[in-house]
């Protein structure tokens, strides 16, 4: 379970889901989302098979420790969840305070997404990526894969991000392999598992997910053709 979470949170939420159709379209966002399903249980079910063999019987790295007290504050028995937040002066408070972060987060990577769309526009010749990303050829869905990892930014910087490279040429499926690699490889979300399991635990999570995005591009070429 731990492994299917790690590979497949940082591919889709619902704001995600929401900006990416707005760009792409509903197919597309939906196309991800079952990317991420789908690399989710593979990732979950292999691991578990696995459980008992090699280092999978003690993944973590020395000193890591699980927390068995995590979770929220929970509910007394017969107390009921208090929906309208805006009546308590506290609760209108933490609503702002988590209003004015996210939009922080969200206007931080988009700003540096579209300087960086305008960028490719400006100096990355149309024909130089639709003849490395945009035909028909075997390896163009692998290269997407490969350069999804070092290129990518955030899950929300990629969306205009690789809506500039489709308006150049790339074609869906290598588009969605470079989303999908990127976010299960992206630098955050690498570095928190590299930080908690040993290295063998941790190149199997990157083999998870460069698999998994490949799968995910050629099915979704193979469709959307």
């Amino acid at each position: 379970p731990v492994m299917a979470f790690w590979v497949s949170s940082p591919l889709m939420d619902p704001e995600m889901f929401i900006l990416t159709a707005a760009v792409f379209g509903i197919p597309f966002s939906i196309a991800k989302t079952l990317a991420a399903l789908g690399m989710g249980l593979m990732a979950g079910y292999l691991t578990h098979a696995l459980r008992d063999r090699w280092t999978f019987t003690d993944p973590l790295k020395a000193g890591v420790r699980g927390c068995g007290s995590c979770g929220g504050p929970k509910l007394a028995q017969g107390q009921q969840i208090k929906w309208r937040f805006w009546d308590e002066a506290d609760r209108r408070q933490s609503f702002r305070e988590e209003a004015k972060s996210n939009g922080f987060f969200l206007g931080k990577w988009l700003t540096l997404a579209f300087v960086i769309e305008s960028l490719m526009v400006a100096y990355i010749p149309a024909e130089s990526v639709s003849s490395w990303l945009g035909g028909g050829e075997w390896w163009v869905i692998p290269a997407s894969v490969v350069v999804g990892v070092p290129a990518y930014l955030n899950g929300f910087a990629a969306i205009p991000t690789v809506s500039a490279l489709v308006d150049m040429g790339m074609i869906p499926g290598a588009a969605l392999a470079f989303m999908v690699a990127g976010g299960v490889t992206s630098v955050p979300a690498a570095m928190a598992v590299f930080a908690l399991v040993k290295r063998p635990v941790f190149l199997w999570y990157l083999l998870l997910g460069l698999t998994g995005s490949l799968i995910a591009g050629v099915a979704f070429q193979a469709v959307a053709g």
